[in-house]
C-alpha cells in the first residue's frame, strides 16, 4: 500500500510539474533585448522548482536495537541488532508553494529586465529620443519636392541658355536646391546613425516604464520574501518499505505524516518588510541607476519639447506667410515675378520639410514624456 501511495506522489509530483511550467511564450517583440535574461532565470526557477515539486527518493540499511523494532516487548532481548532495511518516498507539500512561487518571481525579473532594457535603450538615445519620427516626416517632405526642384533649376538653366534669364537668377534658385539636397543628405545620414542604436518602442511613456520597472522590481523582493518565510515550514508525507530481518513482521511498511515549524518565522515578518521598504528606496537613491538616470532624461527631453514648440510655432507662422505670397503671385507671369515664385516655392520647400520635422519631434516627445507646457 506505501509502495502504491509513493507512486502516486512521484504522478502527483510529475504533474505539478507540468502544470505549473509556463506556456510557451509569443514571439518576442522587435527589439527584444530582454529575451536572453528572461531564458535565463526561468531556466534556472525551473531548475530549482523541479527539485522542489518532485518527491525524494531515500534507501538506508544498517542494524537496530531488535526489541526496539519489536515494539519493546520481552520477546527479543534488548540490545540484540537487527539488520534493518528501508526504501521508500518522502514529499514536502510545502515544495508546491516555494516551486510556484520561484517561478512567479522569475517572470518577475523578466518584468523588470524589459522594462529596464526598454528603459537603457531610451538614455542610450538621449535627446535624439524621438527623433528618427521626425526624421522620417522631414524626409517625405524632401523627397516629394526636390524632383520639382530639379526641374525648375533645369528650366531656369534652359532660360539662360536662351538669354531670357541671369546668371544671377539661376545661383540665387541653384544655391536653394543645394541647401535642399544638404538638407536631405542630412536627413538620410542622421537616420542611418539612429539605426544603429538601440529602439524604444513609439507610444511608451517613460515614466510608465519606470514604474513598471519599480513594480516587477518590487514583485521580485515580494516573492524572495515568501520563499524565506517558507524555509520555517515543512509538512511532509514519508513512507514505504521497512524491513526489520529475523523479526516477525505482519506487513514491512511505514508511513509517516509530519510537520514541523521554525520558531524564527515570528520574527521574519518585520525584517522582510524593511528588506522590501529598503530595496524599494535604493533604486530610487542610487545616483548611478536607471531612476536616476532616466529622471535626468526626461528633464532633458521636456526642456528640448518646449524649444521645439516654440520653434514649430516660428515656422509655422513663416509657411504660412509665404504661402500667402505665393497665392498672389501666382496670378502674375512676368519674368521677374516668375523667378521670385521659383524663389519662393524652393524656400516654402524648406520650411515645409522644417515644419514637418518638428510637429512629428514634438509629437512623439510627448509620447515619450507627456504633453508638453500649454
Amino acid at each position: 500500500m506505501m509502495l502504491t501511495g509513493g507512486a502516486l506522489l512521484a504522478l502527483a509530483a510529475r504533474t505539478a510539474l507540468a502544470q505549473s511550467a509556463p506556456p510557451a511564450e509569443a514571439a518576442p517583440r522587435l527589439e527584444d533585448r530582454a529575451g536572453g535574461y528572461c531564458d535565463f532565470v526561468r531556466g534556472v526557477a525551473d531548475a530549482e522548482a523541479a527539485l522542489e515539486l518532485a518527491p525524494d527518493v531515500y534507501a538506508s540499511i544498517g542494524v537496530v536495537n531488535a526489541g526496539e523494532a519489536s515494539g519493546g516487548t520481552s520477546d527479543s532481548a534488548l540490545g540484540k541488532p537487527k539488520p534493518r532495511v528501508t526504501a521508500g518516498l518522502s514529499y514536502d507539500f510545502v515544495g508546491l508553494y516555494r516551486g510556484n512561487a520561484l517561478r512567479k518571481r522569475a517572470e518577475a525579473e523578466c518584468r523588470r529586465q524589459r522594462a529596464m532594457a526598454m528603459l537603457e535603450a531610451a538614455v542610450h538615445q538621449g535627446s535624439g529620443l524621438g527623433e528618427d519620427a521626425a526624421l522620417a516626416a522631414r524626409g517625405r517632405v524632401l523627397d516629394e519636392a526636390l524632383p520639382r526642384a530639379e526641374e525648375l533649376v533645369t528650366a531656369l538653366r534652359n532660360d539662360l541658355r536662351e538669354g531670357r534669364s541671369t546668371l544671377e537668377e539661376l545661383n540665387a534658385v541653384q544655391v536653394r536646391l543645394d541647401t535642399l539636397r544638404a538638407l536631405a543628405t542630412n536627413t538620410a545620414l542622421a537616420r542611418e546613425r539612429l539605426a544603429g542604436r538601440p529602439r524604444v518602442a513609439e507610444g511608451q511613456r517613460l515614466e510608465t516604464l519606470l514604474e513598471e520597472m519599480r513594480t516587477a522590481d518590487d514583485a521580485v523582493e515580494s516573492y524572495s520574501g515568501g520563499l524565506r518565510r517558507a524555509e520555517a515550514w515543512q509538512l511532509s508525507l514519508r513512507g514505504g518499505y521497512d524491513e526489520v530481518f529475523d523479526v516477525e513482521q505482519t506487513t514491512p511498511f511505514s508511513g509517516q505524516l509530519m510537520l514541523t515549524y521554525n520558531l524564527g518565522h515570528l520574527w521574519q515578518g518585520s525584517a522582510n518588510a524593511r528588506a522590501r521598504e529598503g530595496r524599494r528606496r535604493s533604486t530610487i537613491e542610487d545616483v548611478s541607476g536607471v531612476s536616476q538616470r532616466v529622471g535626468e532624461l526626461m528633464a532633458e527631453l521636456r526642456a528640448v519639447q518646449r524649444t521645439e514648440e516654440g520653434r514649430l510655432r516660428e515656422v509655422s507662422t513663416l509657411v504660412t506667410d509665404l504661402e500667402g505670397q505665393l497665392r498672389e503671385v501666382e496670378s502674375l507671369q512676368t519674368r521677374e515675378i516668375r523667378r521670385f515664385r521659383d524663389y519662393l516655392l524652393l524656400e516654402l520647400t524648406r520650411l515645409r520639410a522644417e515644419q514637418a520635422y518638428l510637429r512629428a519631434h514634438v509629437e512623439s516627445l510627448a509620447t515619450f514624456v507627456g504633453a508638453g507646457t500649454p
